[in-house]
Protein backbone atom coordinates (compact mmCIF):
# COMPACT_ATOMS: atom_id res chain seq x y z
CA UNK A 1 0.00 0.00 0.00
CA UNK A 2 2.81 2.48 1.07
CA UNK A 3 4.68 1.29 -2.25
CA UNK A 4 1.64 1.76 -4.45
CA UNK A 5 0.41 5.41 -3.17
CA UNK A 6 -2.96 4.92 -3.65
CA UNK A 7 -4.74 8.35 -3.32
CA UNK A 8 -8.54 7.77 -3.41
CA UNK A 9 -9.95 4.54 -2.46
CA UNK A 10 -13.56 3.14 -2.07
CA UNK A 11 -14.83 0.44 0.08
CA UNK A 12 -18.02 -1.73 -0.40
CA UNK A 13 -19.83 -2.91 3.08
CA UNK A 14 -17.07 0.04 4.71
CA UNK A 15 -19.50 -0.95 8.11
CA UNK A 16 -18.38 -3.90 9.13
CA UNK A 17 -16.04 -3.40 11.78
CA UNK A 18 -12.72 -4.58 9.76
CA UNK A 19 -13.97 -2.41 6.99
CA UNK A 20 -13.98 0.67 9.44
CA UNK A 21 -10.79 -0.22 10.94
CA UNK A 22 -9.10 -0.17 7.82
CA UNK A 23 -10.87 2.93 6.85
CA UNK A 24 -9.50 5.33 9.56
CA UNK A 25 -5.96 3.51 8.90
CA UNK A 26 -5.91 4.32 5.45
CA UNK A 27 -7.32 8.08 6.56
CA UNK A 28 -4.76 8.81 8.85
CA UNK A 29 -2.16 8.22 6.05
CA UNK A 30 -3.54 11.04 4.25
CA UNK A 31 -5.95 8.74 1.77
CA UNK A 32 -9.68 9.94 0.99
CA UNK A 33 -11.69 7.04 1.49
CA UNK A 34 -15.42 6.85 1.02
CA UNK A 35 -17.73 3.71 0.48
CA UNK A 36 -21.17 2.46 1.18
CA UNK A 37 -23.47 0.10 2.71
CA UNK A 38 -27.03 -0.65 4.00
CA UNK A 39 -29.20 1.82 5.56
CA UNK A 40 -28.98 -0.19 8.34
CA UNK A 41 -27.61 1.30 11.86
CA UNK A 42 -24.25 -0.18 12.76
CA UNK A 43 -22.00 0.19 15.74
CA UNK A 44 -19.68 1.51 13.49
CA UNK A 45 -21.83 4.52 12.20
CA UNK A 46 -20.04 6.84 14.37
CA UNK A 47 -16.79 6.05 14.20
CA UNK A 48 -16.84 6.87 10.45
CA UNK A 49 -18.49 10.09 11.20
CA UNK A 50 -16.08 11.03 13.30
CA UNK A 51 -13.56 9.99 10.82
CA UNK A 52 -14.74 12.37 8.29
CA UNK A 53 -15.87 8.97 5.73
CA UNK A 54 -18.61 9.71 3.63
CA UNK A 55 -20.89 6.86 3.63
CA UNK A 56 -23.21 6.08 0.75
CA UNK A 57 -26.70 4.78 1.83
CA UNK A 58 -27.65 1.41 0.44
CA UNK A 59 -25.62 0.35 -3.17
CA UNK A 60 -26.24 1.71 -6.25
CA UNK A 61 -23.83 1.44 -9.11
CA UNK A 62 -23.54 5.28 -9.52
CA UNK A 63 -22.20 5.46 -6.23
CA UNK A 64 -18.80 5.26 -7.44
CA UNK A 65 -17.54 8.26 -8.84
CA UNK A 66 -14.86 8.12 -12.13
CA UNK A 67 -11.62 8.70 -9.98
CA UNK A 68 -11.00 5.84 -7.67
CA UNK A 69 -7.62 4.22 -7.23
CA UNK A 70 -8.61 1.02 -5.61
CA UNK A 71 -12.00 -0.28 -4.76
CA UNK A 72 -11.89 -2.43 -1.33
CA UNK A 73 -15.00 -5.30 -1.06
CA UNK A 74 -15.73 -7.11 2.09
CA UNK A 75 -16.30 -10.32 1.17
CA UNK A 76 -19.76 -10.95 2.24
CA UNK A 77 -20.53 -9.30 -1.39
CA UNK A 78 -19.61 -10.74 -4.61
CA UNK A 79 -20.72 -9.81 -7.92
CA UNK A 80 -24.13 -12.01 -7.68
CA UNK A 81 -25.21 -10.64 -4.30
CA UNK A 82 -24.21 -6.75 -4.63
CA UNK A 83 -24.69 -4.51 -7.70
CA UNK A 84 -21.41 -2.05 -7.05
CA UNK A 85 -19.48 -5.27 -6.78
CA UNK A 86 -20.58 -6.01 -10.53
CA UNK A 87 -19.83 -2.18 -11.82
CA UNK A 88 -16.60 -2.35 -10.39
CA UNK A 89 -15.70 -5.17 -12.13
CA UNK A 90 -17.70 -4.48 -15.46
CA UNK A 91 -15.52 -1.03 -15.12
CA UNK A 92 -12.59 -2.89 -14.69
CA UNK A 93 -11.47 -1.02 -11.43
CA UNK A 94 -8.08 -1.90 -9.32
CA UNK A 95 -10.19 -4.48 -6.73
CA UNK A 96 -9.09 -5.95 -3.62
CA UNK A 97 -10.71 -7.63 -0.77
CA UNK A 98 -10.37 -6.38 2.42
CA UNK A 99 -8.62 -9.27 3.74
CA UNK A 100 -5.78 -8.68 1.00
CA UNK A 101 -5.96 -4.94 0.99
CA UNK A 102 -5.42 -5.23 4.73
CA UNK A 103 -2.71 -8.24 3.81
CA UNK A 104 -0.76 -6.11 1.65
CA UNK A 105 -0.27 -3.34 4.27
CA UNK A 106 0.27 -5.29 7.40
CA UNK A 107 3.35 -6.82 4.96
CA UNK A 108 4.69 -3.20 4.77
CA UNK A 109 5.67 -3.35 8.41
CA UNK A 110 7.25 -4.89 10.98
CA UNK A 111 3.89 -7.33 11.67
CA UNK A 112 2.69 -8.15 15.35
CA UNK A 113 -0.19 -10.90 14.32
CA UNK A 114 -2.67 -11.15 17.20
CA UNK A 115 -4.08 -14.30 15.83
CA UNK A 116 -6.94 -17.54 18.00
CA UNK A 117 -10.24 -17.81 18.43
CA UNK A 118 -10.74 -15.55 21.21
CA UNK A 119 -9.75 -12.69 22.50
CA UNK A 120 -8.10 -11.14 19.78
CA UNK A 121 -9.76 -7.84 20.06
CA UNK A 122 -8.69 -7.68 23.80
CA UNK A 123 -5.50 -8.91 23.48
CA UNK A 124 -4.25 -6.29 20.31
CA UNK A 125 -5.84 -3.55 22.09
CA UNK A 126 -4.16 -4.02 24.66
CA UNK A 127 -0.66 -4.79 23.54
CA UNK A 128 -0.97 -2.02 21.29
CA UNK A 129 -1.81 0.32 24.25
CA UNK A 130 1.17 -0.81 26.70
CA UNK A 131 3.74 -0.22 23.16
CA UNK A 132 2.54 2.96 22.69
CA UNK A 133 2.50 3.81 26.09
CA UNK A 134 6.16 2.86 26.52
CA UNK A 135 7.04 5.34 23.81
CA UNK A 136 7.82 2.67 21.21
CA UNK A 137 5.04 4.15 18.50
CA UNK A 138 3.31 1.39 16.90
CA UNK A 139 0.74 1.21 14.41
CA UNK A 140 -2.38 -0.53 16.15
CA UNK A 141 -5.44 -2.19 13.98
CA UNK A 142 -8.15 -3.27 16.20
CA UNK A 143 -11.47 -4.57 15.33
CA UNK A 144 -13.35 -2.67 17.87
CA UNK A 145 -13.85 0.91 19.27
CA UNK A 146 -11.13 1.62 21.79
CA UNK A 147 -11.98 4.56 24.12
CA UNK A 148 -8.07 5.19 24.71
CA UNK A 149 -7.53 5.31 20.92
CA UNK A 150 -10.62 7.35 20.67
CA UNK A 151 -11.35 4.66 17.43
CA UNK A 152 -10.07 1.54 16.47
CA UNK A 153 -6.55 2.59 15.13
CA UNK A 154 -3.24 4.46 16.43
CA UNK A 155 -0.65 5.34 14.11
CA UNK A 156 2.83 6.49 13.69
CA UNK A 157 5.27 7.00 11.84
CA UNK A 158 7.31 3.66 13.20
CA UNK A 159 7.62 0.34 11.25
CA UNK A 160 5.70 -1.49 13.96
CA UNK A 161 1.89 -2.57 13.17
CA UNK A 162 -0.18 -4.28 15.78
CA UNK A 163 -3.07 -5.88 13.98
CA UNK A 164 -5.69 -8.16 15.10
CA UNK A 165 -6.19 -10.68 12.16
CA UNK A 166 -9.03 -12.88 11.53
CA UNK A 167 -8.76 -16.61 10.64
CA UNK A 168 -12.43 -16.49 8.64
CA UNK A 169 -11.94 -17.81 5.21
CA UNK A 170 -8.45 -18.45 6.09
CA UNK A 171 -7.37 -14.56 5.53
CA UNK A 172 -4.27 -15.55 7.20
CA UNK A 173 -2.37 -16.49 3.90
CA UNK A 174 -2.78 -12.50 3.00
CA UNK A 175 -0.14 -12.12 6.08
CA UNK A 176 3.66 -13.01 6.44
CA UNK A 177 3.91 -11.94 9.93
CA UNK A 178 7.44 -11.28 12.12
CA UNK A 179 5.84 -11.36 15.54
CA UNK A 180 2.48 -13.70 16.34
CA UNK A 181 0.80 -13.87 19.51
CA UNK A 182 -1.53 -17.26 19.61
CA UNK A 183 -4.16 -17.50 22.57
CA UNK A 184 -6.26 -20.19 21.46
CA UNK A 185 -7.39 -22.73 19.19
CA UNK A 186 -10.97 -23.19 19.54
CA UNK A 187 -13.34 -24.78 16.21
CA UNK A 188 -15.68 -22.19 14.96
CA UNK A 189 -16.67 -20.87 11.53
CA UNK A 190 -18.10 -23.66 9.92
CA UNK A 191 -19.47 -22.35 7.20
CA UNK A 192 -15.91 -21.98 5.79
CA UNK A 193 -13.98 -24.78 7.71
CA UNK A 194 -16.01 -27.69 7.21
CA UNK A 195 -13.65 -30.18 9.73
CA UNK A 196 -12.03 -28.87 12.94
CA UNK A 197 -8.73 -30.27 10.93
CA UNK A 198 -9.23 -27.99 8.27
CA UNK A 199 -9.46 -25.00 10.68
CA UNK A 200 -6.58 -25.93 12.89
CA UNK A 201 -4.45 -26.06 9.84
CA UNK A 202 -4.67 -22.96 9.22
CA UNK A 203 -3.07 -21.75 12.26
CA UNK A 204 -0.53 -23.99 11.69
CA UNK A 205 0.28 -22.97 8.37
CA UNK A 206 0.16 -19.40 9.59
CA UNK A 207 2.99 -19.81 12.55
CA UNK A 208 5.25 -21.59 10.25
CA UNK A 209 5.53 -17.71 7.72
CA UNK A 210 7.42 -16.47 11.15
CA UNK A 211 10.97 -15.76 9.79
CA UNK A 212 14.10 -17.10 11.65
CA UNK A 213 13.97 -13.31 13.50
CA UNK A 214 10.78 -13.53 14.92
CA UNK A 215 9.22 -15.33 17.36
CA UNK A 216 5.73 -17.01 18.11
CA UNK A 217 4.00 -16.25 21.80
CA UNK A 218 1.57 -19.18 22.71
CA UNK A 219 -0.58 -20.33 25.36
CA UNK A 220 0.88 -23.57 26.36
CA UNK A 221 -2.66 -24.47 28.26
CA UNK A 222 -4.35 -24.69 24.60
CA UNK A 223 -4.21 -28.39 23.47
CA UNK A 224 -4.58 -27.65 19.95
CA UNK A 225 -1.92 -25.30 20.19
CA UNK A 226 0.49 -27.66 21.70
CA UNK A 227 -0.50 -30.08 18.85
CA UNK A 228 0.37 -28.13 16.28
CA UNK A 229 3.49 -26.30 17.93
CA UNK A 230 4.97 -29.96 17.23
CA UNK A 231 4.32 -30.06 13.65
CA UNK A 232 5.56 -26.33 12.99
CA UNK A 233 8.99 -26.75 14.49
CA UNK A 234 9.67 -23.03 14.95
CA UNK A 235 12.93 -21.40 15.61
CA UNK A 236 11.78 -19.23 18.54
CA UNK A 237 8.33 -20.03 20.67
CA UNK A 238 8.02 -17.92 23.87
CA UNK A 239 5.28 -19.82 25.68
CA UNK A 240 3.11 -19.24 28.38
CA UNK A 241 0.17 -20.66 30.90
CA UNK A 242 -1.58 -20.74 34.35
CA UNK A 243 -2.28 -24.73 34.64
CA UNK A 244 0.85 -26.44 33.31
CA UNK A 245 3.11 -23.65 34.86
CA UNK A 246 5.24 -23.62 31.91
CA UNK A 247 7.16 -20.58 30.37
CA UNK A 248 5.89 -17.24 32.12
CA UNK A 249 3.10 -18.42 34.28
CA UNK A 250 0.21 -16.76 36.41
CA UNK A 251 -0.72 -18.27 39.94
CA UNK A 252 -2.38 -16.42 42.88
CA UNK A 253 -5.13 -15.15 40.63
CA UNK A 254 -7.28 -12.55 42.73
CA UNK A 255 -10.29 -11.46 42.04
CA UNK A 256 -11.16 -8.08 44.43
CA UNK A 257 -13.42 -5.13 44.17
CA UNK A 258 -14.04 -5.22 40.47
CA UNK A 259 -10.08 -5.66 39.76
CA UNK A 260 -8.05 -9.16 39.11
CA UNK A 261 -4.83 -9.45 40.11
CA UNK A 262 -2.15 -12.24 39.45
CA UNK A 263 1.74 -12.70 40.00
CA UNK A 264 4.23 -14.33 36.84
CA UNK A 265 7.15 -16.33 37.58
CA UNK A 266 9.65 -17.10 34.95
CA UNK A 267 12.82 -19.16 34.86
CA UNK A 268 12.39 -19.79 38.46
CA UNK A 269 12.46 -15.97 39.04
CA UNK A 270 9.36 -14.57 40.44
CA UNK A 271 8.39 -11.11 38.00
CA UNK A 272 6.27 -9.83 40.79
CA UNK A 273 2.54 -8.78 40.96
CA UNK A 274 0.26 -7.63 38.40
CA UNK A 275 -3.20 -5.71 38.61
CA UNK A 276 -5.18 -5.57 35.46
CA UNK A 277 -8.97 -3.75 35.18
CA UNK A 278 -10.14 -6.42 33.05
CA UNK A 279 -11.81 -9.05 34.93
CA UNK A 280 -11.83 -13.44 34.09
CA UNK A 281 -9.26 -16.26 33.52
CA UNK A 282 -9.35 -15.75 30.09
CA UNK A 283 -8.30 -11.83 30.48
CA UNK A 284 -4.94 -13.27 32.47
CA UNK A 285 -4.16 -15.39 29.43
CA UNK A 286 -4.62 -12.08 27.51
CA UNK A 287 -2.28 -10.44 29.79
CA UNK A 288 0.12 -12.74 30.07
CA UNK A 289 0.26 -12.88 26.24
CA UNK A 290 0.49 -8.75 26.19
CA UNK A 291 3.11 -8.92 29.40
CA UNK A 292 5.82 -11.72 27.75
CA UNK A 293 5.19 -10.04 23.80
CA UNK A 294 6.47 -6.21 25.45
CA UNK A 295 9.21 -8.05 27.39
CA UNK A 296 10.28 -9.86 24.17
CA UNK A 297 10.52 -6.15 23.09
CA UNK A 298 12.66 -4.45 25.59
CA UNK A 299 9.63 -3.25 27.78
CA UNK A 300 10.67 -3.17 31.60
CA UNK A 301 8.57 -5.21 34.12
CA UNK A 302 7.74 -2.03 35.58
CA UNK A 303 6.56 0.18 32.88
CA UNK A 304 4.64 -2.82 31.67
CA UNK A 305 2.59 -3.36 34.98
CA UNK A 306 1.93 0.15 35.22
CA UNK A 307 0.37 0.06 31.66
CA UNK A 308 -1.45 -3.24 31.75
CA UNK A 309 -3.34 -1.49 35.04
CA UNK A 310 -4.08 1.58 33.07
CA UNK A 311 -5.74 -0.31 29.93
CA UNK A 312 -9.57 -0.03 30.23
CA UNK A 313 -10.67 -2.61 27.31
CA UNK A 314 -12.35 -2.42 24.29
CA UNK A 315 -16.25 -1.74 23.24
CA UNK A 316 -18.23 -4.81 23.97
CA UNK A 317 -16.16 -6.92 25.63
CA UNK A 318 -18.17 -7.07 29.39
CA UNK A 319 -18.52 -3.36 28.88
CA UNK A 320 -20.68 -1.37 31.56
CA UNK A 321 -23.08 0.66 29.74
CA UNK A 322 -24.70 2.37 32.76
CA UNK A 323 -27.78 1.95 34.98
CA UNK A 324 -31.67 1.50 33.84
CA UNK A 325 -34.07 1.05 36.52
CA UNK A 326 -31.31 0.18 39.03
CA UNK A 327 -30.37 -2.84 37.04
CA UNK A 328 -26.50 -2.64 35.45
CA UNK A 329 -26.73 -3.36 31.48
CA UNK A 330 -23.89 -4.72 30.42
CA UNK A 331 -22.99 -5.59 26.51
CA UNK A 332 -20.78 -8.58 25.53
CA UNK A 333 -19.91 -9.69 21.87
CA UNK A 334 -19.34 -13.19 22.56
CA UNK A 335 -20.85 -15.45 20.06
CA UNK A 336 -19.18 -18.51 21.20
CA UNK A 337 -20.50 -21.05 23.33
CA UNK A 338 -17.04 -21.07 24.97
CA UNK A 339 -17.19 -16.96 25.02
CA UNK A 340 -20.58 -17.08 26.11
CA UNK A 341 -19.64 -19.55 29.41
CA UNK A 342 -16.45 -17.83 30.02
CA UNK A 343 -18.68 -14.32 30.12
CA UNK A 344 -21.65 -15.44 32.15
CA UNK A 345 -18.88 -17.37 34.76
CA UNK A 346 -17.34 -13.79 35.49
CA UNK A 347 -20.53 -12.08 36.14
CA UNK A 348 -21.88 -15.02 38.09
CA UNK A 349 -18.48 -14.51 40.37
CA UNK A 350 -19.00 -10.48 41.07
CA UNK A 351 -22.29 -10.47 40.94
CA UNK A 352 -22.65 -13.54 42.90
CA UNK A 353 -26.90 -13.73 44.46
CA UNK A 354 -28.05 -10.97 41.80
CA UNK A 355 -30.95 -11.69 39.69
CA UNK A 356 -28.91 -12.39 35.57
CA UNK A 357 -31.01 -11.29 32.44
CA UNK A 358 -29.32 -12.18 29.38
CA UNK A 359 -30.31 -11.21 25.96
CA UNK A 360 -28.55 -13.63 23.35
CA UNK A 361 -28.57 -12.79 19.79
CA UNK A 362 -27.22 -15.85 17.44
CA UNK A 363 -24.78 -14.75 15.32
CA UNK A 364 -24.86 -16.95 12.11
CA UNK A 365 -27.00 -19.89 10.87
CA UNK A 366 -23.73 -22.60 10.30
CA UNK A 367 -22.36 -21.36 13.90
CA UNK A 368 -25.94 -21.89 15.53
CA UNK A 369 -26.59 -24.76 13.72
CA UNK A 370 -23.16 -26.68 14.48
CA UNK A 371 -22.75 -26.10 17.86
CA UNK A 372 -26.56 -26.14 18.53
CA UNK A 373 -25.94 -28.28 22.04
CA UNK A 374 -23.04 -26.60 23.09
CA UNK A 375 -24.83 -23.13 23.13
CA UNK A 376 -28.06 -24.87 24.96
CA UNK A 377 -25.41 -26.10 27.64
CA UNK A 378 -23.95 -22.59 27.96
CA UNK A 379 -26.40 -20.34 30.08
CA UNK A 380 -26.43 -22.14 33.07
CA UNK A 381 -24.66 -18.81 35.16
CA UNK A 382 -28.07 -16.97 34.08
CA UNK A 383 -31.30 -16.67 35.81
CA UNK A 384 -33.38 -15.31 32.92
CA UNK A 385 -32.61 -16.01 29.10
CA UNK A 386 -34.17 -14.14 26.15
CA UNK A 387 -33.38 -15.41 22.93
CA UNK A 388 -33.47 -13.06 19.61
CA UNK A 389 -34.00 -14.53 16.06
CA UNK A 390 -30.58 -15.25 14.71
CA UNK A 391 -28.43 -12.81 12.92
CA UNK A 392 -27.42 -14.36 9.54
CA UNK A 393 -25.06 -10.92 8.27
CA UNK A 394 -24.67 -10.49 4.54
CA UNK A 395 -23.97 -14.10 4.24
CA UNK A 396 -26.20 -15.94 5.40
CA UNK A 397 -30.36 -15.33 5.06
CA UNK A 398 -31.10 -18.87 6.66
CA UNK A 399 -29.77 -22.18 7.67
CA UNK A 400 -31.75 -25.38 8.73
CA UNK A 401 -31.98 -23.93 12.80
CA UNK A 402 -33.87 -21.20 14.48
CA UNK A 403 -33.54 -19.69 17.47
CA UNK A 404 -36.79 -21.22 18.85
CA UNK A 405 -35.45 -24.24 18.07
CA UNK A 406 -32.33 -23.64 20.55
CA UNK A 407 -35.24 -22.31 23.20
CA UNK A 408 -36.73 -25.74 23.28
CA UNK A 409 -33.37 -27.19 23.65
CA UNK A 410 -32.41 -25.21 26.10
CA UNK A 411 -35.62 -25.56 28.60
CA UNK A 412 -34.31 -29.64 27.96
CA UNK A 413 -30.82 -28.75 28.84
CA UNK A 414 -31.20 -26.79 31.91
CA UNK A 415 -34.85 -26.30 33.40
CA UNK A 416 -34.17 -24.25 36.57
CA UNK A 417 -33.62 -21.02 33.57
CA UNK A 418 -36.65 -19.23 32.44
CA UNK A 419 -36.04 -19.27 28.99
CA UNK A 420 -38.20 -17.49 26.04
CA UNK A 421 -38.05 -15.96 22.79
CA UNK A 422 -38.75 -12.77 21.08
CA UNK A 423 -38.11 -11.88 17.39
CA UNK A 424 -36.36 -8.90 17.16
CA UNK A 425 -34.21 -6.34 19.24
Amino acid sequence: MKKIGYKTVYMIGIKGVGMTMLAQFLVSKGIQVSGSDTNETFMTDEVLKKSGIKVKKNFSKNNISAKVDLVVYSTAYNSKTNIEVAQCQKRKLNMLTYASALGQIFNDYQGIAVVGSHGKTTTSAWLGFVLHKAKLSPNVMVGANVSQFKGNILTSKSNILVAEVDEYQNKLKHFNPEIVLLNNIDYDHHDFFKTESSYNQAFADFVKKIPAKGFLVANLDDKNIVRILKEAKLNKVVGYSIDLKVGYYAYDLKLENGQQSFKVKYKNKTLGEFQTKLIGKHNVYNALSVIVTARQMGVSIKDIKKYLFEFKGTQRRLQVLGKFNGAKIIDDYGHHPTEIKTTLQILRQVYKNKKIITVFHPHTFTRTKNLFFDFAKSFSNTDKLIVLDIYGSAREKHGGVSSQQLVAEIKKQQKDIDVSHIATL
